[in-house]
C-alpha cells in the first residue's frame, strides 16, 4: 500500500488537548501490541509512515477523525474506546452512536474530501478550546 500524506502537524493547544492525545496514544500502543502488530504492520494497513504510528502513540501527533474507525478496526477496538469513553469490559451492544457511523462515512470517502472535513473539524475544535 503507498504510504499516504497525513494533515500536517500543528501543536496541540491546551493541556487538556496534550493528556487526551497523549492517553489515546497509549491505548493505541496497549492495543497495539496486545494484538502483537508492529507499528510497521498498522502503518502499513492505515497507508502512513511508520514515524506517523510512532507519533500517535506518543500523543506527538493528532489521529486525524477519517482514520479512528480504520485504526480501531485493525486494532480490535471500538472508536468509542480508542477515544477513551468506553471501559474494556463493558461488552455493550445496540445501536452504533451517530458519531461512529459519521466516522465510518468520512473513511469511505475520497482522502480529498477527508481532509476539507479534517480542516473543518480542525477549525471548529480550535474555536471550541477558546
Amino acid at each position: 500500500m503507498a504510504v499516504i500524506a497525513t494533515t500536517s502537524w500543528t501543536p496541540m493547544k491546551t493541556q487538556d488537548e496534550q493528556r487526551f492525545f497523549k492517553a489515546m496514544g497509549t491505548r493505541i500502543a496497549e492495543a497495539r501490541k496486545a494484538q502483537h502488530l508492529t507499528q510497521q504492520h498498522v502503518a502499513d494497513q492505515l497507508g502512513i509512515a511508520q514515524q506517523t504510528v510512532a507519533h500517535y502513540e506518543a500523543g506527538r501527533m493528532r489521529v486525524p477523525a477519517f482514520m479512528l474507525p480504520p485504526l480501531a478496526n485493525i486494532l480490535g477496538l471500538s472508536v468509542d474506546r480508542l477515544l477513551g469513553h468506553e471501559s474494556p469490559g463493558n461488552g455493550k451492544r445496540g445501536p452504533i452512536p451517530r458519531l461512529q457511523k459519521q466516522f465510518e462515512q468520512i473513511s469511505q470517502l475520497p482522502r480529498a474530501t477527508q481532509q476539507v472535513l479534517i480542516k473543518m473539524l480542525d477549525g471548529v475544535l480550535a474555536q471550541a478550546t477558546h
